[in-house]
């Protein structure tokens, strides 16, 4: 009597398991997923996403001016900024007392601008 396979298993392992590892060549290693991860959990917080996208539009703006947009008080927003300024999101320069933030890279904002056509895409659906 044959062998009964669990539906879930492949039949053929051999075919399996090169393209297997041909993937898995490309698979982010355990750092860069952290890393990686640790980027989606700051876009994870509707009001950091929101100052993000008000930066997006603005190019640049001091805190005041952000809690106006995204309405949110200034000392909420400052905390943000210092937690989005140390992982590299963004990008400050000081003019007087004011500090001006701006989105730290071109890279950044393709981000912003993918993940919003994603979701205007998925609610076209």
């Amino acid at each position: 009597m044959s062998k009964v396979l669990p539906l879930d298993r492949c039949v053929g392992s051999d075919p399996a398991s090169q393209r297997a590892e041909l993937v898995r060549s490309s698979v982010p290693d355990d750092s860069e997923a952290s890393a990686l991860a640790a980027l989606f959990r700051l876009l994870g917080d509707p009001r950091r996403t929101k100052i993000l996208y008000a930066l997006l539009e603005a190019g640049e703006l001091c805190v005041c001016e952000i809690s106006a947009a995204v309405q949110v008080p200034e000392a909420s927003v400052s905390q943000t900024m210092r937690l989005l300024r140390g992982s590299g999101v963004v990008d400050n320069r000081r003019e007087g007392r004011r500090v001006y933030y701006r989105l730290a890279d071109a890279h950044v904002r393709m981000l912003l601008d993918v993940c919003r056509q994603h979701t205007g895409h998925e609610v076209g659906r």
